[in-house]
């Protein structure tokens, strides 16, 4: 018996960072073997069979390269939920969290069935994190991207919440019945800047270009989201959108542009404005 091939001697060998390692090993060991994350201080004895072995070193390989990990293993936690993912959609991030939360505090208030809608749903990420968090929730979801919507569906899917979320294709409110108008409207749409160096680094090389550039300033797609908002919202309803870091003041306007009232900018985890919302 080799020691060079326990789990413990494979993740302190691996030039990959800690966090990476452990979840790339736990996914290994749940298909290999069946057994849960806990087996990676439990079991770090055991030594993987060839086929895990050589699972691991093409992970280890590819994440090196820089692939994401949520590509790599095929899915991502977000909120209370767990998605599939794959190349075709945006990884979801903990700061679009943030944009549910927004959601769910307006159901909490309102206190009644409400309709919420998702422009640009991509995995079905904040859709789904509301619809499986709040059942008088009638949320509907929309994506240009007819791959994005089959990855959202598989994800209702195994839910198990399909019922309560339909999705539509098309772009913005294009892809919406004529009249459709809902309580509130939430928003991660493509928000950086062509020019933008993070374009080109990290897990942003590897994700769908048209999930997250307008292949202009940024504003665009929050310009459309933000003008057409008041043809769909119903009397006092919400609209909420995630933008880039810096993009606060220039977001503000736009609502203030569009005629939008109590309007208010939102901190995330990083200490970022990332979210800004408005009223009807």
């Amino acid at each position: 018996m080799s020691a060079n091939l326990s789990l413990r001697a494979l993740l302190r060998d691996t030039a990959l960072a800690s966090a990476d390692a452990k979840v790339l090993m736990a996914y290994v060991l749940e298909k290999h073997y069946q057994l849960p994350r806990s087996a990676l201080l439990s079991r770090d004895e055991l030594e993987l069979n060839d086929n895990a072995l050589e699972d691991w070193k093409k992970l280890e390989s590819k994440r090196l390269q820089g692939e994401p990990v949520a590509y790599l293993i095929g899915k991502r936690g977000f909120h209370n939920i767990e998605l599939y993912v794959a190349p075709g959609v945006l990884i979801p991030r903990p700061e679009t969290e943030l944009l549910v939360e927004i959601g769910l505090q307006e159901i909490k208030r309102l206190n009644t069935p409400v309709n919420i809608l998702d422009l640009g749903t991509g995995s079905g990420a904040i859709a789904l994190a509301i619809a499986s968090d709040a059942s008088q929730a009638i949320v509907t979801a929309t994506d240009q991207s007819t791959e994005a919507l089959e990855i959202a569906k598989t994800n209702a899917k195994q839910l198990k919440i399909t019922d309560r979320v339909q999705f539509f294709q098309g772009s913005w409110y294009e892809a919406l019945e004529t009249g459709a108008s809902f309580d509130v409207i939430l928003s991660n749409p493509p928000y950086i800047a062509s020019q933008d160096s993070h374009l080109n680094q990290g897990d942003l090389r590897f994700e769908p270009l048209s999930a997250l550039t307008d292949h202009g300033t940024g504003l665009s797609c929050l310009e459309s989201i933000i003008s057409g908002a008041r043809l769909h919202l119903n009397p006092n309803g919400l609209i909420a959108v995630e933008h880039g870091f810096d993009q606060s003041e220039a977001v503000v306007s736009l609502m203030k542009l569009a005629g939008l009232r109590d309007i208010q900018t939102h901190v995330d985890l990083g200490g970022h404005y990332r979210i800004a919302s408005g009223r009807k």
